[in-house]
């Protein structure tokens, strides 16, 4: 295994120990999807329950710091410096619908930048990793963004509502987290959204700029309304030709 740091350690610790929870959760969802009620409010309960352990796991290691979450929105703490970003479930809709294909998101910020994160798929226990300067990693193997430069050959990714007709091969699969996770191990080979929070893809930005990959400008200080280009050296300009205006 590749040397980290100790706050990535921290962060895998604290995702492996709130994914038992979502694990068990999403076993429950299939009794749920026949109720009336629906498990909307399940959902939303697991959400609560998955961040609440992630902060309490990091809180423990790292008292100071402060804190951007989905849930609980942004917490300044006496390190103003250094903050987690985290998203308990990205591809709630899926986990909704007992879709096997959410994750886990945890960025570490430092001033103004990203310079850890992680994406941790429970279901099929596949994580993500990447930190400043020390390359990008899935399941402790080193990963590198797709080499194909034939548009047809591509497979790219996109979620959220489309304003056009996109003329590219793409897919919708409801988890921006495991999208930018996927575009840096080189499954799809490139990615684009609008109307993104920070807690989405925070994770996937240092995922696919240490897998060698381009991802457009974002800026860090704001939270929501973000959007994202991101995909591997070698197809990016002809990918950019036919989102033109995205």
């Amino acid at each position: 295994m590749n040397s980290i740091s100790a706050n990535l350690n921290i962060m895998i610790k604290a995702s492996e120990k709130a994914s038992k929870v979502l694990v068990r959760d999403f076993g429950e969802i299939e009794k749920l999807q026949v109720k009336k009620k629906g498990p909307t409010d399940f959902v939303t309960n697991a959400d609560i329950k998955v961040e609440k352990i992630i902060i309490e796991e990091l809180k423990k290691a790292r008292p100071n710091y402060s804190f951007i979450t989905e849930e609980n929105g942004i917490k300044i703490n006496k390190d103003k410096n250094n903050t987690w970003i985290i998203d308990p479930i990205d591809g709630t809709v899926n986990f909704l619908h007992g879709i096997p294909h959410f994750a886990i998101s945890i960025a570490h910020k430092s001033e103004n930048e990203i310079i850890s994160g992680l994406i941790f798929d429970p279901i099929k226990n596949e994580m993500f990793y990447a930190e400043k300067n020390n390359g990008a990693f899935f399941n402790n193997h080193r990963i590198r963004v797709s080499k194909k430069n034939d548009l047809n050959e591509c497979l790219f990714v996109t979620g959220g509502k489309l304003n056009r007709e996109i003329e590219l091969p793409y897919r919708k699969s409801g988890c921006a987290a495991l999208d930018m996770a996927y575009v840096a191990s080189g499954r799809y080979d490139g990615y684009f959204q609008n109307n993104l929070n920070l807690w989405d893809i925070a994770a996937g930005i240092i995922l696919i700029k240490e897998a060698g990959g381009l991802i457009n400008r974002i800026d860090l200080s704001i939270n929501e309304n973000l959007k994202v280009i991101a995909s591997s050296t070698d197809i990016n300009e002809k990918m950019l030709e036919k989102l033109n205006n995205f």
